[in-house]
């Protein structure tokens, strides 16, 4: 991962965050954008999510297969694209699934993992900030952590980051999105 000034290793190894990684008029844009969208509940295994989701390129079907077709890339969201695989330290292509939340107040994220099919996850925060929590087994304890996910901030989720921790967001105290890239392991 190639670090800046700007990037803040913190939290598990292999988590990289930077604040203020787009700018409030992108924000902006983005979330003009996000308005015209079709979202659906979250679906996993035939329960109903509070949070509710589009998917762009391919998306995982919890219900179904797993990995899926979805529609492609809209335009207006390849230049986040190759911003965040840049932060990532991988070409715009390698992102080949783009998930965007809508997190409704009252609206949590469970503990998880991203799905093993799934290598390095770039996340970009708007409009409301939320605080990631991580957790990881230690014998009979977890050991625990948390992130502060400021609007327009971004993380990259590598390594033991990625492999060893799962996380999750507590239910949101007001609207906010989620903007998800996820490259496939080869």
């Amino acid at each position: 991962m190639t670090a800046s000034l700007f990037d803040m290793p913190i939290g598990p190894d292999g988590l990289l965050h930077r604040d203020e990684f787009i700018t409030p008029v992108e924000e902006r844009e983005l979330l003009d954008r996000l308005e015209g969208l079709s979202f659906e509940p979250f679906q996993f295994q035939g329960f109903e999510g509070r949070r509710h989701v589009v998917s762009f390129g391919r998306r995982y079907d919890f219900n179904g297969p797993g990995l899926v077709d979805a529609e492609p890339l809209p335009e207006w969201l390849l230049p986040l694209r190759d911003r965040a695989a840049a932060f990532a330290d991988l070409p715009g292509e390698a992102f080949a699934h783009v998930l965007i939340n809508k997190y409704p107040v009252g609206a949590p994220i469970g503990w998880h993992r991203d799905r093993p099919v799934f290598d390095k996850v770039v996340g970009v925060s708007l409009l409301s900030p939320a605080i990631m929590r991580f957790r990881q087994r230690e014998g009979a304890r977890w050991r625990r952590t948390a992130v502060a996910l400021a609007p327009r901030s971004a993380y990259v989720l590598d390594g033991p980051a990625r492999r060893d921790w799962e996380h999750s967001i507590p239910e949101a105290k007001a609207l906010r999105y989620s903007i998800t890239f996820r490259n496939l392991r080869t």
